[in-house]
């Protein structure tokens, strides 16, 4: 009794998309930004194919916004932003790919990717530190809180 490897039934829609980074953040003031890279993996068996839509394709220049994927490889996606300007800070624009098997027309999976324009990154990295001190104090209070009366003064008589 010879067991035949079938291929599993393939349900448009249905198939995991692999991509890196699942959000692009362009900054104004940062040149560097302004070119990213998606990178589409396709860990399976088959070849893909795959097709890049975006939300405002006036905005955003894509390299190779269809094309193929080996099994087992990636392809890399360049995606430049090229409308910076102050009106587009903040919007959150979305990149859809999708993939289907070589020889199919149907879309077997998609993954969507969001990208902001923020106006600076030092502004951002700033947000995020205050951010991440408000956290550790608001833990730290929340710690303290929870002790019971007695061993707050031990603590405090302690430090």
């Amino acid at each position: 009794m010879h067991q035949q490897k079938r291929q599993p039934e393939l349900v448009e829609g249905n198939l995991p998309v692999f991509v890196f980074p699942t959000e692009l953040i362009f900054y104004a003031d940062d040149q560097s930004t302004h070119k990213q890279v998606l990178t589409l993996y396709n860990p399976y068996e088959f070849a893909l194919k795959f097709k890049v839509l975006c939300t405002t394709p006036n905005k955003y220049v894509v390299v190779d916004a269809a094309g193929a994927v080996k099994p087992q490889c990636c392809v890399d996606i360049v995606i430049r932003h090229r409308d910076v300007r102050s009106c587009h800070y903040g919007v959150i624009d979305k990149f859809r790919l999708q993939v289907s098997e070589q020889s199919q027309r149907k879309a077997l999976g998609r993954k969507e990717v969001v990208a902001t324009l923020l106006p600076s990154a030092k502004e951002q990295q700033k947000e995020e530190e205050e951010k991440r001190i408000k956290e550790h104090l608001t833990e730290s209070l929340f710690f303290e809180q929870s002790l019971q009366p007695g061993l707050l003064t031990m603590a405090i008589l302690r430090t």
